[in-house]
């Protein structure tokens, strides 16, 4: 699988994956939701969403992983464009169609990726803003889905701030075709929260980038391998990738990812790290600064 033409990624319908470069659980608010601090990238791979005008509201999936959606009746996709044709008072008339690229339920944001490109499709479609506070109802990942760009993520996920300038770096993303529950991985999640990181305003090179998120972790990382231990091969293996800077896991799982020094280096070993059942990807580690 290869990177997404610039063109195509900046597209509203192209909903990228979304990793977490670290993520520590900061705390926990009265209603139960988890305070996180997390940089996020966006590189080019990820679903597609199309829509045409229609009698009625509807969704039709294909792609290597539409039989992982199949028979859900209530897509984020949906409930997105539902939401906002509610807020709007225009009727949901739209014909949607998603071809899934993304494994599901796998710490990359998929499902609210998606979410985030019907918005973007409906609001380019009807030519209007998008309300920042029905995002953020519809999953606390899709605000920062929708920006698809470098950010330092913060609250519940709501509070989107600066990225540090980030270097050329390449990307692996490996997912061993296991799907894990986020609200499993959380309530297995033990020990104090963590602090935000303390990041530097730039990173010159990927070298120097790897070596500060180095000293920073996932906290969800080890109860994730705890439910699912093949997370821990996964990471092995990449690590073991030649000149691979870092190994972690992304979100709460169990798709994983490499930094390393450029593009080509991860492509590279994203090839050589294929297995029976396992999505590999590898490419450049952020899309091109023109985004919709």
């Amino acid at each position: 699988m290869t990177d997404a033409s610039p063109g195509f990624a900046c597209a509203p319908g192209f909903a990228c994956a979304k990793v977490n470069l670290h993520l520590h659980v900061t705390g926990r608010r009265a209603d139960g939701y988890h305070l996180l601090d997390s940089l996020v990238v966006f590189p080019p791979v990820g679903d597609t969403l199309s829509l045409a005008p229609a009698a009625g509201l509807s969704l039709a999936v294909d792609g290597p992983f539409a039989p992982a959606l199949s028979g859900e009746g209530d897509n984020l996709v949906l409930r997105a464009a539902a939401r906002f044709a509610a807020h709007a008072g225009r009727a949901p008339e739209a014909a949607f169609r998603l071809v899934k690229t993304l494994p599901v339920a796998s710490g990359i944001g998929g499902g609210s990726a998606d979410a985030a490109a019907a918005l973007r499709l409906l609001a380019a479609r009807w030519n209007l803003p998008i309300p920042p506070d029905l995002a953020l109802a519809l999953g606390a990942d899709v605000p920062v889905c929708l920006a698809r760009r470098p950010v330092r993520m913060s609250g519940i996920g709501e509070i989107l701030a600066p990225a540090p300038a980030l270097p050329e770096f390449g990307l692996v993303l490996v997912n061993p075709g296991v799907a894990v529950s986020t609200p499993a991985i959380f309530r297995a999640r033990a020990g104090e929260f963590s602090p935000q990181a303390d990041l530097p305003p730039a990173w010159p090179t990927a070298g120097r980038m790897a070596a500060d998120l180095a000293r920073l972790g996932n906290d969800l990382q080890a109860p994730a391998i705890a439910l699912a231990p093949v997370i821990a091969d996964v990471l092995a293996a990449i690590a073991a990738a030649d000149s691979c800077l870092l190994a972690r896991m992304s979100g709460s799982g169990a798709t994983c990812f490499g930094l390393f020094p450029d593009a080509e280096a991860a492509r590279r070993a994203a090839a050589g790290l294929a297995r029976d059942g396992w999505w590999c990807w590898g490419g450049a580690g952020q899309m091109a600064p023109a985004q919709g």
